[in-house]
């Protein structure tokens, strides 16, 4: 049995951690993952059906949970496995949704560090707009996409848009780019993503 303390961490974390962990599981092994809040273990049920997992979840006090999943196939190994597609992230603002900044805010930081923890990593995150304050010094998210970069994703910021905003002496990541070659590598995609 594999136990993991997930207290405390934001999503999506707790998920990514007993991804890591169930993927490094043999068949028929447990894990135990402690985490803070509901909508945590279900984020974790949606994980187990997805890999077609054992799920359960104790309660233990009205902001601690217990989840036990357990390993039933190795089918596990092959679910991510997505090598053969072009992928293409897409990301137009500093933030993601509508509605509150700060929470924004939070979210795109947090996808941006999810598309590190997949197994395949997508092949150009291009970001414009506001989205290219993502790429520049004091970016919460720069350590994040250093390890996209570092698993070959190639980054591109419009160069157009850094201007605009009078940052394109502080791009910190990956290469300035113009409108042609974004609309290239959207239509060389596979699969576009816009979070």
């Amino acid at each position: 049995m594999i136990e993991i303390n997930a207290l405390g961490d934001v999503c999506p974390i707790p998920v990514i951690k007993a991804k890591n962990a169930l993927k490094e599981m043999t068949v028929g092994q447990e894990l135990i993952i402690a985490v803070d809040n509901l909508i945590a273990t279900q984020n974790l049920e949606k994980l187990t059906k997805e890999l077609k997992c054992g799920y359960e979840v104790e309660k233990i006090t009205d902001d601690s949970f217990r989840v036990k999943m357990s390993k039933n196939s190795e089918a596990i190994d092959e679910t991510y496995n997505n090598a053969d597609y072009n992928t293409v992230v897409v990301i137009a603002s500093d933030k993601m949704g509508e509605g509150n900044d700060e929470l924004g805010h939070v979210l795109i930081k947090g996808f941006i560090y999810a598309l590190t923890e997949l197994d395949n990593a997508p092949n150009t995150v291009i970001f414009y707009n506001d989205g290219a304050r993502l790429t520049v010094e004091g970016s919460d998210s720069l350590d994040d996409l250093r390890k996209l970069e570092q698993k070959g994703t190639l980054i591109m910021t419009c160069g157009t848009c850094l201007n605009y905003y009078g940052i394109s002496d502080k791009l910190a990541i990956g290469e300035v780019s113009n409108m042609y070659s974004i609309v290239e590598k959207l239509s060389a995609a596979s699969k576009i993503i816009k979070p």
